[in-house]
Parts: structure tokens; sequence; C-alpha cells
């Protein structure tokens, strides 16, 4: 199996057993992509995913830059776009860009997630 989608599969189990239900997985308008997107009790998620086997030469979350985080911003901005003419539900939810990170080292997986891992910044 893909290196991604095993890192995605874990986290979708993760989230859900946090109590989100995933609602998007790995969405794509053009160049854009959100890995996961995901409803809580506390509003709508947009989760980036970040894959590695071990060993490895840095921290996973550490490679959502500046410039990725502007790039799922948009994606994320997209989605909404999109999903407000189905589900005028979710108007009003609080928006969250979470962050969570995978090392598979053989059997062993470390997950660690990130919620409200950076906030959209509008000029």
């Amino acid at each position: 199996m893909e290196l991604g989608k095993r890192g995605e599969d874990a986290v979708s189990e993760y989230l859900i057993g946090k109590g989100h239900m995933v609602i998007g997985r790995n969405w794509r308008s053009g160049h854009l992509e959100v890995d996961l997107i995901t409803i809580s009790e506390d509003g709508l998620h947009f989760v980036e995913v970040k894959s590695r086997m071990a060993p490895y030469t840095a921290e996973p979350e550490l490679a959502v830059n500046a410039t990725k985080q502007r790039k799922i911003i948009a994606a994320a901005k997209a989605w909404l776009r999109s999903a407000a003419k189905k589900n005028a539900g979710l108007a009003g939810l609080e928006l969250f860009f979470d962050v969570a990170s995978v090392v598979f080292d053989g059997d062993d997986v470390e997950l660690r997630y990130f919620p409200r891992a950076y906030m959209p910044v509008y000029y």
C-alpha cells in the first residue's frame, strides 16, 4: 500500500476514534488538494497528513511550511465554495487547519496530531 494512503488511513482511524466524521479525503481542485476533511463537535477540520518511513531526516510536520499552508487554505476555500452549494449545514462552522504526522518503523506506527496547527491570514 502506498505510504501516503497508509498514513491517511491511520489518521482517519485516529480522528474517528476522537469523535470526528470524515467527510472528504484527497479532495482536489486543479492543483489544490486537502488530504482529510472532518467534522467534529468543535467545527470543520482540514487536515494535512505527512507520512515518512524511519529513519527520516526531519520531522514530517515541518514540511507544512508557509507555502504549503497557503495552498491548503486555498484548497479549503475552493472546497467550501463547492460544498456550500450542496450543504447549507456547513455555514457557521468554525474552521480549523490541522496537521498530522505519521512515521512507520517496521510494524510500529508513531502518529502525532497537531490540531489548530495554523490559522489563515487575511489581508
